[in-house]
C-alpha cells in the first residue's frame, strides 16, 4: 500500500463511521493495526468528530466529522488528476 498521510487515515475513518461501526469494522476498513486504531479514535472523539455510543458499540460520525468529510472530498475532487478536464501546457 503506498504512503498515506494522516488526514487520509483520518478521512478513510471517518467514512467507515458515516453509518456506525466497530472498532474491528474501523480497523478493516482503514487498514490499520489495533494500536493505531485506539490511538486514531481517541483523537477524532477528543475533537468532537465521531462519538461512541455505548449501548450499540458503535463509533459514529458527528456533525463536525460529517462536515471536516464533505470538505476533504471536496478537495480531493477539485485536485484529483483523474477529473482533470484539460491540460496546460506552460512551457
Amino acid at each position: 500500500m503506498k504512503y498515506r498521510s494522516r488526514t487520509d487515515i483520518i478521512a478513510m475513518i471517518l467514512q467507515a463511521a458515516t453509518t456506525g461501526a466497530t472498532k474491528t469494522r474501523i480497523m478493516y476498513s482503514a487498514y490499520l493495526s489495533y494500536a493505531q486504531v485506539k490511538e486514531y479514535l481517541s483523537f477524532l472523539v477528543e475533537r468532537d468528530l465521531i462519538r461512541y455510543e455505548e449501548g450499540s458499540g458503535l463509533f459514529k460520525l458527528s456533525e463536525r466529522g460529517m462536515r471536516l468529510l464533505e470538505a476533504y472530498e471536496g478537495i480531493s475532487e477539485m485536485i484529483s488528476l483523474d477529473g482533470q478536464k484539460a491540460v496546460h501546457n506552460f512551457a
